[in-house]
């Protein structure tokens, strides 16, 4: 987490940036649909996935696996109970995976915080995890 500023930019000043300044306009959309494409990927994991698999997801986004800027091993500081609503399940079973996880040598988690480990992609990866919706 770092220090922001948030602009509020209203509708009509907002519209008349995006036909003037066509890089803005560009990024703008970019931004939009890689958001929506992101919506709907998290309606799929949350409809079709196990909770298991959703904190492995979430952990490796969380982690920036994937993105062009590489990957953190160290998590910001986030709680079990926040991971628990952004999984979409509660905390005893974030902590019963978390748990499990560390076992399994797929992240260290003290309560200094998380450090994710590339394997951690396997939960996600495999299509047997355990059911648990």
């Amino acid at each position: 987490m770092t220090a922001s500023r948030i602009l509020v930019v209203p509708k009509r000043q907002m519209i008349r940036l995006l036909h003037q300044q066509h890089s803005l306009s560009d990024r703008f959309i970019a931004h939009m649909l890689a958001r929506n494409l992101r919506l709907e990927e998290d309606l799929v994991d949350q409809l079709f996935n196990a909770s298991e698999k959703r904190l492995a997801r979430t952990l490796l986004l969380l982690a920036r696996y994937g993105k062009p800027d590489g990957p953190r091993r160290a998590l910001p500081k986030v709680s079990q109970e926040v991971l628990a609503e952004m999984v979409g399940t509660t905390r005893s079973r974030v902590n019963f995976f978390m748990n499990k996880f560390r076992k399994l040598g797929f992240i260290d988690y003290n309560s200094g915080g998380v450090k994710v480990h590339h394997a951690l992609l396997s939960i996600v990866l495999h299509d047997t995890a355990a059911s648990d919706h």
